[in-house]
């Protein structure tokens, strides 16, 4: 198989050229989706309409619990993947990688009919109003009810080819996804369909994009079965004995609940500043959309470290893979730093690319934008913390470590930072709400980084 010939990238490859040989592609590909996420809020921001930008935020948190069940299969088996490859149990992750795939088709099928059934109570316990509630319901037949198979199997794809060694294959889908999504949105949006359908034309343009996508890793997967340790046949699935089947979910699960309650906790955030009002609650959207740049070339960073550190975890080689934490912590925190700077000195010009204000509602525009500034200069304060609870939480699940992970994810959200934005809302106001970040990602962090070090050093005495 071609495993043999990415060993020497997990084994002996200097660390920061196997760190970039791995986290550079993945860092690409969670840029340009990044872009084509910003290009839906740019494109409809351009229609000057809060309610639109306010329906497709409160929809948004629906598609984005798609990445806790794409996390589930793909981080629960690509970690498993990586440790048994660590371990020269090709086969063994051969069969892991067929019961991700089913696993993940079944559930997003699922999700999309229970999405489907209930989306009018879901939207509204989200925060829409009776002006978002229209344009939320277009947003999310195409993008959840009818593209969660696509957009998850395709994530669960990328993570498992990322894990064997082909970060470049998997990150060439993903990115093609995104740059397709660039082109279709504007054509959708303002060519084919007419005016007041510009959230279905976005919504319709994702939809395309990732079942694209979700074709091409399909293919490659599909050339690469025999090659490597991923296959795509049915066949493999008895292969798969009970010990992997948890050794999946023991991370997958916290994985999956991590991701979820982020979203959850992105659900209180948007129905606490709903309260204040609509144009509070698109501000809020364009920032979120806004403070994805750092967190993305930080979240490429840790699902490429991710696969180099279970590897050499399940080999005994911890030398190495404490190396590769150190580095990855060291890249991570120094664009974190660079981000908040800018941020904090061109605010104002960020936020303005996303609203139009020359229209009819151009008063409501200048609010939202106004409102904008400020809760990012607020939140983009966390941006460092937030990184040392991503690297930690990834470092958690590469080495198996799914009871941590687990723990890391409920104190991180419902002990800290769920409970933060009820408090400073209440002293503060909406502002205080968008503090709430970087106070509840400090205190998850502190936490994040004693559980991994208490493991790993418990591990190291055992061995």
């Amino acid at each position: 198989m071609e495993t043999n010939s990415k060993r020497e990238l997990f084994e002996k490859m200097p660390v920061p050229k196997a760190l970039a040989t791995m986290a550079i592609p993945t860092i690409i590909s969670q840029l340009i989706n990044l872009i084509y996420n910003v290009v839906d809020t740019f494109f409809i921001g351009r229609t000057g309409n809060s309610y639109m930008m306010a329906g497709v935020t409160v929809s948004f948190t629906l598609f984005m619990l798609t990445i806790a069940f794409g996390n589930l299969f793909g981080i629960g088996g690509g970690s498993l993947m990586a440790r048994l490859i660590g371990q020269h149990r090709d086969e063994d992750a051969q069969h892991v990688s067929a019961f991700a795939v089913y696993g993940c088709v079944l559930l997003s099928l699922a999700y999309g009919l229970f999405v489907y059934v209930f989306q009018t109570p879901l939207l509204t316990l989200l925060g829409a109003s009776l002006y978002t509630m229209e344009y939320a319901k277009q947003y999310v037949l195409l993008v959840v009810v009818f593209g969660s198979l696509p957009t998850i199997l395709s994530a669960v794809l990328a993570h498992l080819l990322r894990n064997v060694g082909y970060s470049r294959q998997a990150s060439k889908g993903l990115s093609g996804g995104g740059l397709l999504n660039i082109i279709l949105d504007p054509l959708f949006m303002f060519v084919l369909l007419p005016h007041g359908m510009e959230v279905f034309g976005a919504a319709l343009a994702t939809l395309l994009s990732n079942v694209i996508a979700c074709i091409y890793l399909i293919i490659v997967f599909l050339r690469l079965s025999g090659k490597a340790p991923v296959s795509l046949r049915l066949s493999e699935l008895h292969k798969v004995s009970g010990s992997q089947i948890r050794g999946l979910f023991s991370v997958g699960i916290p994985s999956a609940i991590l991701t979820g309650l982020f979203d959850v906790a992105n659900i209180f955030l948007n129905a606490q500043m709903a309260v204040h009002g609509d144009l509070q609650l698109a501000a809020i959207g364009i920032v979120m959309k806004i403070e994805r740049l750092p967190n993305a070339i930080n979240i490429g960073i840790c699902q490429g470290m991710l696969p180099i550190v279970a590897y050499n975890f399940s080999s005994g080689n911890h030398t190495r893979m404490n190396a590769v934490i150190r580095c990855a912590r060291k890249y991570g925190l120094l664009i974190c730093f660079i981000s908040v700077a800018l941020f904090e000195i061109f605010g104002g010009g960020v936020t303005h690319i996303f609203l139009d204000t020359s229209g009819d509602s151009a008063a409501d525009a200048l609010a939202t934008l106004a409102f904008a500034t400020t809760f990012l200069r607020i939140r983009c304060l966390a941006s460092p913390v937030q990184f040392l609870n991503f690297s930690s939480s990834y470092c958690m699940q590469g080495i198996g470590d799914g009871r941590d992970t687990m723990l890391h994810a409920v104190v991180r959200e419902i002990v800290f930072y769920i409970p933060f934005m009820f408090i400073l809302d209440r002293i503060f106001g909406e502002y205080g709400l968008a503090s709430a970040l970087p106070v509840g990602e400090a205190c998850g962090a502190a936490f994040a980084l004693f559980l991994l070090t208490r493991y790993i050093r418990k591990h190291a005495a055992v061995q």
